[in-house]
């Protein structure tokens, strides 16, 4: 693994992650998850349709990214631009409007952040092609600024999708973070899986467009809550 992925990765990077809940703020109002127990099933959940589809958008990206730092006659790029493909391929696999929404400003953030400390000529003429990217193509660019490849990145990409949930839980609901990491300690295999699929980047009408009618519904009513703690 790449070193520079562990601060990809990591929480404190400045990025507004630790502003999202990824669905958990709505899940614990409604009482769906009020313990580690049925954390564990919202995790599952989220890790293999939410996750596993950002994982594979995140790989095509990164893969996307190395493919253009490789091809220096930028003339010769089809139209639309390839990022703009890519760009509506995450809106179309993106149903909730709430949730398209929390990915461009999720995406914008890391986007601002990833071009100070990995300065790379590709995130320079993404920002000039698509300036407020969804967050796989954000992170997937990113990843490749910082030396990591498509596996790598998808591994991020699904990491994200459980830990920042679990993060909020704990503060949501006071669970015992030692018990939460435990949990977290078991998708390890799952995270692996999921980044071994999306690492070998089907053509990008072929990526996952898996469903998740339920995080939409709470992205939806999280949006239209008048008391939030987390922006999504």
């Amino acid at each position: 693994m790449h070193p520079s992925l562990l601060l990809l990765t990591d929480s404190r990077l400045p990025a507004g992650g630790h502003a999202h809940s990824g669905g958990i703020e709505r899940a614990v109002a409604s009482g769906a998850v009020h313990d580690v127990p049925s954390l564990s099933s919202f995790l599952h959940g989220r890790l293999h349709t939410a996750g596993a589809q950002s994982a594979a958008l995140t790989a095509a990206a990164c893969a996307e990214a190395a493919r253009l730092a490789a091809h220096s006659a930028a003339e010769d790029e089809p139209e639309p631009h390839r990022w703009l493909v890519l760009d509506a391929e995450v809106d179309a696999r993106t149903a909730s409007p709430a949730q398209r929404d929390a990915s461009r400003t999720q995406g914008r953030l890391l986007f601002r952040v990833a071009r100070r400390v990995w300065p790379s000529s590709v995130l320079d003429d993404l920002a000039t092609i698509t300036p407020n990217p969804h967050h796989p193509m954000a992170l997937g660019a990113a990843a490749h600024a910082a030396g990591a490849t498509p596996e790598e990145a998808a591994l991020a990409a699904a990491y994200h999708a459980i830990t920042g949930p679990a993060t909020a839980a704990v503060r949501l609901l006071g669970l015992d973070p030692v018990a939460v990491h435990a949990l977290l300690a078991t998708f390890t295999p799952a995270l692996t899986a999921q980044a071994c699929r999306a690492g070998a980047c089907p053509d990008w009408e072929a990526l996952p467009a898996y469903s998740s009618p339920a995080l939409d519904l709470l992205a939806e009513q999280h949006a239209q809550a008048e008391v939030r703690l987390f922006i999504s």
